[in-house]
């Protein structure tokens, strides 16, 4: 398993770049508009890791870095809801959940498409699961797996 971000809601764009980026002194590595789900993902990282995103980025998914996602409505999403995510990248993302549903562990958003799934913490912070490379033929009993509880 390999850590690559986490994610943090943020209600002004504007004002989170110029935090982070102008204040702070993190460095935009990518963004990503997405029109139809109306949000936008900008991701972040220190100087000293710019060079193991990149090198990261040859091998699949960048890696180290800070996401924060703005979400064009006006949603409030309270004190709790603006931490995301932690997002690891697992080498077989069906053996993963497996290993964690017979732990005890509700996969919350099963990994349908084969490339992602998501998992609640104790404490109710929310885990993404990637697959590592291209994602996995689709099979069950996950295709068909509904949503459990809140992701």
């Amino acid at each position: 398993m390999r850590y690559l971000h986490t994610m943090l809601r943020v209600r002004n764009l504007d004002a989170a770049l110029d935090f982070y980026v102008n204040k702070l002194g993190l460095k935009e590595t990518r963004r990503r508009v997405d029109e139809k789900n109306k949000y936008t993902l900008v991701f972040l990282a220190a100087d000293e890791d710019l060079p193991l995103i990149e090198a990261a980025k040859k091998k699949g998914r960048p890696t180290m870095e800070v996401e924060l996602t703005y979400n064009w409505d006006s949603e409030d999403y309270g004190e709790a809801r603006y931490f995301g995510h932690l997002a690891y990248e697992v080498d077989d993302i069906y053996a993963t959940c497996e290993r964690l549903m017979k732990a005890g562990v509700t996969i919350n958003r099963p990994p349908r498409d084969g490339n992602m799934a998501f998992v609640r913490s104790p404490d109710r912070h929310s885990i993404e699961i990637l697959q590592k490379g291209e994602a996995k033929p689709p099979q069950e009993p996950w295709k068909s797996m509904p949503n459990t509880g809140k992701w």
